[in-house]
């Protein structure tokens, strides 16, 4: 499957009470729809995914499967700690049209789980029993383990597999990992920060909690790579450079929602124990996305 373009993953919309709220959930993917975007991951780790129970995930499957249009590339976020718990919510995943999984390395047994061959083990048996492809979410910055290049390209050959999504800064693992993989493996940078570099690098697209809120410039810089307008590439990444320094990076969800809010989209309250931005971090945001709409 080609996994091109900008991909969202969606923050959780919750009302007051702290429940999820399906109105603003529908009202963000119609939103959303009207754009270039490619798809929508769902139940990510910008979706606030391990504060939510499997009810909850299952709910949000199916409104933003109802919800998004046709043309759309659903990827749920399913990883877990155990094999069988992320292999079953990948093929629940899968019987509601979803396309691939997101699926995080393994990381509360640090002790025994931070070496290559623990990770290669999980996300081959997590991949031989997946009825739709695994995307490798490696995402340092959280779980605290850093899925070397060597063990991805060994992961690359895997036929169910697809591909990454790196979610540090590293511009030259992303360079090597695009260059060494299978055919036909995908590189997925995680940072809007480095994303004119990472597609310059070879990277197929991008996974990034930016686009939540100003999608149009992520997606200028990806068309612009695209055809080859690397100084209009560049120009748009220099647009972005304060904003994506702030949210997610700085002020995490919680900012990343209220840049949505500004931009009219709905991103509300995080779930406890995440807090709001304060008033001064608020001001930031607002300064710096004066300019980025949605």
């Amino acid at each position: 499957m080609k996994l091109h373009g900008i991909f969202p993953p969606i923050t959780t919309p919750f009302d007051r009470d702290g429940e999820l709220y399906q109105a603003k959930v529908r009202h963000n993917i119609e939103k959303w729809n009207l754009t270039a975007l490619a798809g929508y991951v769902v139940t990510g780790s910008t979706g606030e995914s391990v504060l939510l129970s499997t009810e909850e995930k299952l709910r949000l499957w199916g409104w933003v499967a109802e919800s998004a249009a046709v043309e759309k590339t659903l990827i749920a976020g399913t990883g877990a700690e155990s094999v069988r718990e992320t292999v079953a919510l990948t093929n629940q995943a899968a019987a509601m049209g979803y396309k691939a999984a997101l699926v995080r390395t393994p990381s509360y047994y640090k002790n025994v789980l931070n070496n290559a061959a623990a990770q290669m083990l999980y996300f081959r048996a997590v991949a031989d029993q997946s009825k739709i492809p695994v995307l490798i979410y490696n995402f340092p910055a959280v779980t605290g383990i850093d899925l070397a290049v060597d063990a991805v390209v060994e992961l690359s050959a895997h036929p169910n597999i697809a591909g990454i999504k790196e979610s540090s800064a590293n511009i030259e693992k992303i360079m090597r990992m695009a260059r060494e993989a299978q055919a036909g493996f995908q590189v997925l940078a995680g940072s809007a920060a480095v994303l004119w570099p990472a597609l310059m690098g070879g990277a197929a697209g991008a996974i990034l909690a930016f686009s939540n809120a100003a999608p149009y410039s992520t997606i200028a810089i990806w068309e612009a790579c695209r055809t080859r307008e690397y100084d209009a590439a560049a120009d748009w990444q220099s647009r972005i450079a304060r904003a994506a320094a702030l949210v997610p990076a700085k002020y995490g969800i919680a900012g990343l929602k209220h840049a949505m809010d500004l931009n009219g989209y709905f991103g509300g309250p995080p779930r406890l124990p995440l807090t709001p931005p304060s008033p001064e971090a608020k001001r930031e945001i607002e300064d710096a996305f004066r300019d980025l709409k949605g």
